[in-house]
């Protein structure tokens, strides 16, 4: 962590509030048809809903990048396969299933695009998944990705069995949410937060991933060496690495919202805006998270910013 620009957004504010309906964009073109169809927040800890659905006649290896927050999908069509590597997302180990659970990671999951797919995919607040998943989120750190039935047990496959029998988004958005109510309000067994790692996240949502570790130590009352033993214990990661994620999260959503606007980024200004040394250090970070220069990225990426997939670039923090 460093001292940089940080914003002074708190921790269960919304950054810039998205819209009260849903966004639905749709591009059509000679290689296929991308829908995406981003929720408002019905339930707390969900950071983001997005339903997508997609004919593409180029089949093509998706990098899932790490963010702040952990990864729920559910499949509206056949199994996802994934993988750590390329080679394992499309060879015979990789893993495949029809719900996927990933907790926070410092490195690309691959996922393979099918030519047809569809589901839907959640943003959850890492310190909500003890309620709506059951367990800490440091529980998921072993694997990259988690079989969904694994977490959430057999009544989760049901839910995604009525899932895919609906035909409107707002039905399917609102039967999950339910399903996720129902659990935060009858699964106790999992605990909850300590009060000092909740607000050490909020803390460093504050500052963007700035600040230092032991301004944030102070802050919370704690050694550095106790405070990051318990940020670890619930999340999986360190303050500090979780402080990277953060920034590297602002970042990569001014460089979206520059080409979702139709201009190429300046990743010096980004770097700059996002308490980042310089613009080396930004690609530094990128190079880490995305196993790629932020141009191949962007390059790969581009028709899914266009069709509204990374949402303009910003999430709902929670």
């Amino acid at each position: 962590m460093r001292r940089g620009r940080g914003g002074s957004g708190g921790g269960r504010r919304v950054a810039n509030p998205p819209p009260r309906s849903r966004i639905r964009t749709r591009i059509l073109e000679d290689v296929g048809s991308s829908e995406f169809v981003r929720a408002a927040p019905r339930l707390e800890g969900i950071v983001s809903a997005v339903g997508y659905r997609t004919a593409d006649r180029r089949p093509a290896l998706h990098r899932g990048l790490p963010s702040p927050y952990l990864t729920v999908i559910f499949s509206l069509d056949g199994p996802i396969a994934s993988g750590r590597t390329p080679g394992q997302a499309t060879g015979t180990d990789a893993v495949r299933t029809d719900i996927i659970v990933g907790g926070l990671h410092q490195s690309p999951a691959y996922v393979v695009q099918a030519e047809r797919q569809a589901g839907i995919q959640l943003a959850v607040h890492p310190l909500a998944a003890r309620t709506l998943l059951g367990l800490p989120a440091a529980a998921l750190t072993g694997q990259l990705v988690t079989g969904g039935t694994d977490v959430f047990g057999d009544r989760a496959a049901e839910v995604r069995e009525r899932l895919c029998e609906l035909d409107r988004w707002e039905d399917r958005f609102a039967l999950l949410s339910g399903y996720l109510r129902q659990r935060a309000a009858t699964d106790s067994a999992a605990g909850s937060v300590r009060p000092e790692v909740a607000e050490a996240w909020a803390w460093l949502a504050r500052h963007r991933g700035a600040g230092t570790l032991g301004g944030l130590s102070r802050h919370v009352a704690l050694s550095e060496r106790r405070l990051t033993a318990l940020f670890r214990a619930e999340t999986g990661l360190s303050p500090k690495q979780a402080a990277r994620l953060m920034r590297f999260q602002h970042a990569k959503a001014a460089v979206v919202r520059a080409v979702a606007a139709g201009g190429p980024p300046d990743l010096a200004r980004v770097a700059a805006d996002t308490g980042y040394y310089d613009h080396s250090h930004l690609v530094r970070d990128f190079q880490q998270y995305t196993e790629a220069s932020p141009t191949r990225w962007l390059a790969e990426e581009c028709r899914n910013i266009q069709a509204g997939a990374h949402g303009g670039g910003e999430e709902w923090e929670t």
